[in-house]
């Protein structure tokens, strides 16, 4: 595959390879867009089966990462950066080094931070070699992690859900089914459950799920989840868990989690409106680890961070609203409200 013939080529502004035989590295950045500022997003580490797997999360990732900052109000763009391995095995002081060195050539088009495979103290390797990083900040709440703030996020957007379709945001006794109890999942439990819901969670990770027990989460089977008798189900894990299939046996009257890209494709936004199930459009709702990176690297508050995380509960209200009145899919119309601000953006610089 070229990048050229990948499905998620979306007329990306940069697409950079590097190879680094010494370290092992093998990564990728994409750039999708820069209208609104330079582009900010995560650097993901996983055991992709090929090549081209690695080249479709980066594309499809990045394009995501400039919908999130334009709807979260933030003078962003949207990139992403994958390194092809396993986190467990193949990651290594000098492969960071490495990556650090291949985003400080891209000359500050792309601004790395934590994701998926990586940590926090990665990022302070990688930041050892590259001045383009966030989300390494001493001395905050979280030592710099976005986690928190992330799930900070989810947890207003779940309230708001809530509020529009049954008229109160109270989580009192509410069942909500979380698929995976990482980083993000397990900071929601403990937010959700010290309101009063009834929080289920399902992870592949026997470590996590005994943490999320700790918090007081019941554990239920992986493959239970995503049809798992709840109010809300909250997809926390890895992308495309929503497909043509899986969107069928959904119980919840209410999809709203971390996870990037939770829709396999368009139609199953589509199809969730069709079951009346409301569907918050995750490149909205999970904006708050984009919002905290964005102020770590402004030498922002924790006070203003969580103010602007707040404001993902009214952004997601009106796009309900719009979906209601409009007889469209909340992916829709949040994939237009974003496209009207970067297209807007670009025309704002000309001028």
């Amino acid at each position: 595959m070229t990048v050229f013939n990948s499905p998620y080529f979306d007329g990306h502004e940069l697409v950079a390879f590097k190879h680094d035989a010494r370290s092992g590295l093998r990564a990728i950045v994409a750039v999708h867009n820069s209208n609104l500022g330079p582009a900010m997003g995560g650097c993901r580490m996983y055991p992709y089966v090929n090549d081209d797997c690695a080249l479709d999360d980066v594309l499809r990732l990045s394009k995501s990462m400039t919908y999130k900052s334009a709807l979260a109000g933030l003078p962003l763009g949207g990139g992403k950066a994958v390194i092809i391995g396993d986190p467990s095995k193949n990651k290594s002081r000098d492969l960071l080094l490495a990556m650090g060195g291949f985003i400080e050539d891209l000359g500050g088009r792309y601004i790395t931070a934590e994701d998926s495979g990586t940590t926090v103290a990665d990022l302070k390797i990688i930041a050892e070699s590259s001045s383009y990083v966030s989300g390494v900040l001493d001395g905050g709440r979280h030592g710099g992690d976005p986690s928190p703030y992330t799930a900070e996020g989810i947890f207003h957007g779940i309230k708001a859900a809530l509020k529009f379709k049954h008229g109160s945001a109270d989580l009192t006794g509410v069942r909500v089914a979380i698929q995976g109890a990482g980083a993000v999942g397990r900071h929601l439990i403990s937010l959700l459950i010290l309101e009063g819901a009834r929080v289920f969670a399902a992870d592949i990770n026997t470590r996590n799920c005994e943490l999320a027990r700790l918090a007081g989460a019941n554990i239920i089977a992986c493959d239970e989840v995503l049809g798992f008798a709840a109010d809300v189900l909250a997809p926390c894990a890895m992308g495309a868990v929503i497909n043509a299939d899986t969107v069928e046996t959904i119980q919840a009257g209410i999809v709203a989690g971390a996870a990037n890209n939770q829709l396999a494709n368009t139609a199953q936004g589509e199809r969730l409106r069709q079951r009346d199930i409301l569907y918050a459009p995750d490149f909205m709702i999970n904006a708050g680890g984009i919002i905290d990176v964005y102020y770590q690297r402004a030498e922002g508050s924790s006070a203003s961070t969580s103010a602007h995380i707040a404001t993902i509960a009214a952004s997601l209200t009106e796009v309900f609203g719009r979906s209601v009145a409009r007889g469209v899919s909340t992916a829709a119309v949040a994939e237009g409200m974003a496209e009207e601000r970067f297209l807007l953006g670009k025309h704002a610089k000309v001028a």
